[in-house]
């Protein structure tokens, strides 16, 4: 559906530019942003390797391990749907731990990963279960320590200082974090009582 809005979008807007006798200005916009866009995506990959490499060697070094030993007694208890040692624990983990390093492009497949285990454990249903939309909610709320992705983007633009935003980034994902797990656990407890 989305993807007709945004076809339907553009076709007005082309149709619009045509009628209007503003095409030149259209075609100009349009070879500018694909531009703008290239260079973007470039200083971002170089900031994205960059932090990808940390993962690794943090990884190597142990922190990633360390960090799921202090995360695993919280997110055992915000899934207590999951067992204990279930690969899905795992998954949660490391698309936490991604999340938090602002690496959100290396934590998607991860939580796919997380997603297709809790939706064994669901027995396949077609319905979302209790801990699949819990992890949706913390995904999408997702605590951030290091917004590198932001930061690549002031950097690119030339920012003063674009590192700035990191303690009102952490001040927001913490608040938006503790607001969706609140909500979650509001409409979890108010469909069982309504179920009893």
């Amino acid at each position: 559906m989305i993807n007709w809005i945004w076809i339907s979008m553009a076709v007005i807007g082309i149709v619009y530019a045509m009628f209007s006798g503003n095409m030149e200005a259209v075609n100009q916009a349009i070879f500018e942003s694909a531009g703008d866009a290239v260079t973007l995506s470039i200083g971002l990959i170089s900031i994205l390797v960059f932090w990808l490499g940390m993962m690794r060697i943090a990884k190597e070094a142990g922190l990633l391990d360390l960090l799921a030993k202090v995360f695993r007694p919280i997110v055992v208890r915000i899934f207590p749907d999951i067992p204990k040692d279930h690969p899905a624990i795992g998954y949660i983990l490391s698309n936490m731990t991604a999340n938090m390093f602002g690496l959100g492009n290396a934590a998607t497949p991860i939580g796919i990963k997380a997603m297709e285990e809790m939706k064994k454990l669901n027995n396949d249903n077609d319905t979302a279960s209790r801990s699949m939309i819990t992890f949706l909610t913390l995904n999408t709320t997702g605590l951030t320590i290091v917004p590198t992705t932001v930061i690549g983007i002031r950097m690119q633009y030339e920012s003063a200082s674009p590192t700035e935003i990191v303690s009102a980034t952490i001040m927001a994902t913490i608040i938006a974090t503790t607001a969706g797990l609140i909500i979650d656990r509001f409409y979890h407890y108010k469909s069982t009582w309504r179920k009893n």
